[in-house]
């Protein structure tokens, strides 16, 4: 079982920056992979970016130049670095870490709204 803790949703202008962390219970390197998804109000979850253990990062076209995933293997956390944010980002956006052969685990998501 891998137990993910979101945090730093909150209100931004558009044009402003947010940090979201997610904090998981078991160490990276056992990961496949950790990620950042997003759900805006009547629509579907989408993927917003990946990075895999060995660092290898993967994002949405739309959030490409603005949004940067890292991770510290020493916290056991992920981060999402949002830049230049804009009022169709707002969403809760959810971190998920993927297991090989076992599955995926999801926090209980952060909100995040832009206001223009």
């Amino acid at each position: 079982q891998v137990q993910l803790v979101e945090a730093g949703g909150g209100l931004v202008q558009a044009g402003g920056s947010l940090r979201l962390s997610c904090a998981a219970s078991v160490s990276i390197f056992s990961l496949n992979r950790m990620g950042w998804y997003r759900q805006a109000p009547g629509k579907q979850r989408e993927l917003v970016a990946t990075i895999t253990a060995g660092g290898f990062t993967n994002s949405a076209d739309s959030v490409k130049g603005r949004f940067t995933i890292s991770g510290d293997n020493a916290k056991n956390t992920v981060y999402l670095q949002m830049n230049s944010l804009k009022p169709e980002d707002t969403a809760v956006y959810y971190c998920n870490a993927n297991i090989d052969y076992v599955g995926d685990y999801w926090g209980e998501g952060t909100l995040v709204t832009v206001s223009s």
